[in-house]
């Protein structure tokens, strides 16, 4: 088997995969050197640090999620954008747990300034506008959903809701329905 080139994609890539098969804390240089096939030091060409690498995998996952949300809510609004996208992020988290965890984590400045979180956050701030959540408000309704999705996937992706009734995908959509109804009364908030 002929090896790929090693370069920052393949370093970054190899990460993820391996964040995947075996979590986000298994992966080090070491472990993604062997993955390769190659000695350790050969990545420092390709990656700064396991700060870096880990970054890496973080702004991966950011990218592969904005085309996921963006496919996902194109042509819908309320809460049939919000379903969607939340699905989306569900979905993902499934299929690639370790990309997931890398998003769970404090980002560096790199992740932070990267075109791949900016797609990410434009894709939840055009659900919001479809409620009307002003710009200065956006934030707060952001950290809201954000909050729903990380504790909810965590919750389930350790096995919390597998002992009792009803199933998880009852509290999914239920949760998502009390979702829409506050993001959809969020203008109200100052009225009495």
């Amino acid at each position: 088997m002929v090896r790929p080139p090693l370069t920052p994609r393949t370093v970054i890539r190899t990460a993820a995969d391996l964040a995947d098969a075996q979590g986000l804390d298994e992966v080090t240089l070491s472990a993604v050197a062997r993955e390769l096939d190659v000695r350790t030091p050969s990545l420092y060409a390709h990656v700064r640090d396991l700060a870096a690498l880990r970054d890496g995998v973080t702004i991966l996952a950011l990218g592969e999620l904005a085309d996921r949300d963006g496919d996902a809510i194109a042509g819908r609004a309320g809460r049939d954008a919000l379903r969607a996208l939340c699905d989306a992020h569900r979905d993902y988290a499934r299929a690639h747990p370790g990309r997931w965890q890398s998003l769970q984590r404090r980002a560096g400045d790199a992740v932070v300034r990267s075109d791949e979180a900016a797609r990410s956050s434009r894709a939840l701030a055009a659900v919001l506008r479809g409620y009307g959540v002003d710009e200065s408000d956006q934030v707060h309704a952001t950290r809201l959903v954000g909050a729903f999705l990380n504790g909810f996937l965590h919750l389930e992706h350790v096995g919390s809701f597998a002992h009792s009734a009803p199933p998880a995908d009852d509290s999914w959509l239920l949760l998502i329905d009390r979702l829409d109804a506050l993001l959809d009364h969020w203008h109200t908030k100052g009225e009495k």
